[in-house]
């Protein structure tokens, strides 16, 4: 599926208007990240979802994550996904990504690796941006022992999550900020792409504030951190998608990223979601998932689906 934005040259209200993708109009629930959050479990998981827990990655209390995989995928190699949770890097909780980013991957056949990282006040930037990366390099190096394809491995998140799949996915190995994996996707939900942007000026977010604090450098460290400075012509196919009344990130910002890659030949998609601000409800994920599945479909990126996951999933959530 062809990008709807062909030109940089175009101005950015017409380009929106043309990308505007027709999901279903619904007002999005998701609201701007709070500094404070309460534990977080995963609901009941359906019976056909295995889970390893709290696997550690790295050497750091919070550097964890949980391995979900479809019980009964015989003998072949599966596709595979890691999922970044959101909170505009300042509160974790990976365990509140499942529904939105977990469940529709599982559903396909993925094996899922979900991921926490540490947030500001555990470690400043870069080192949400390096835990993501050990946690990618991770996956691959055990991807035998879950039985998943390394060449079928993608990168998805919401948010600041978003952010951190896209820092995955065009990380260079001259940035020196942690291992670089070759991921054959991202699939980025309303991610920051421009971190200079969130720090002073009428897109100031106390959040980003946290997470790269005042300093000489502090400029040069947003930059470091931020998605646009790694476009070049060699990178995984990336989508991008992010509500239209989006006002936590400027939805600029992605139009600003969709055309840079296409001006340097990456394959990228961007879905602007009608009446969604920064997230989006449960009947625009369903519709975006179906946009997001066939991206990944046309790069040769899929897994069987879970004959049993639409029955069993409904069932758990009707408990």
């Amino acid at each position: 599926m062809k990008s709807l934005f062909r030109g940089s040259h175009m101005q950015w209200h017409l380009r929106l208007a043309m990308s505007l993708t027709v999901l279903t109009p619904l007002c999005a629930l998701a609201q701007a990240p709070q500094r404070a959050r309460g534990p977080v479990d995963y609901p009941q998981l359906p019976d056909w979802i295995t889970i390893h827990r709290n696997i550690h990655y790295e050497r750091y209390p919070a550097t964890i994550l949980d391995v979900l995989e479809p019980k009964d995928s015989g003998a072949a190699l599966r596709p595979g996904v890691i999922v970044f949770h959101g909170g505009g890097w300042v509160h974790s909780g990976k365990e509140t990504a499942y529904r939105s980013l977990c469940l529709p991957y599982l559903e396909r056949g993925f094996v899922v690796a979900n991921v926490e990282y540490r947030v500001a006040s555990q470690a400043t930037a870069p080192a949400a941006v390096t835990d993501a990366l050990e946690a990618t390099h991770w996956l691959f190096k055990h991807a035998q022992e879950y039985q998943v394809d390394p060449a079928r491995i993608v990168v998805t998140g919401g948010s600041a999550g978003g952010h951190l799949a896209l820092m995955v996915g065009m990380m260079p190995k001259s940035a020196h900020l942690g291992p670089v994996s070759p991921v054959a996707a991202v699939i980025d939900g309303y991610g920051i792409t421009d971190a200079v942007e969130l720090l002073n000026g009428p897109h100031r977010q106390f959040w980003a504030d946290d997470w790269i604090p005042a300093g000489p450098e502090r400029v040069e460290l947003a930059r470091q951190v931020s998605p646009l400075t790694y476009v070049r012509h060699n990178l995984p196919p990336i989508l991008i998608a992010q509500g239209a009344d989006d006002h936590t990130v400027p939805v600029e910002q992605s139009v600003r990223l969709h055309d840079a890659l296409e001006m340097d030949g990456v394959a990228s998609e961007l879905v602007i979601v009608p009446d969604a601000k920064h997230g989006f409800n449960r009947s625009q994920w369903d519709t975006l998932d179906e946009k997001i599945f066939a991206f990944l479909k046309k790069h040769g990126i899929e897994g069987p689906h879970h004959a049993q996951a639409p029955a069993a999933t409904q069932a758990a959530e009707n408990k």
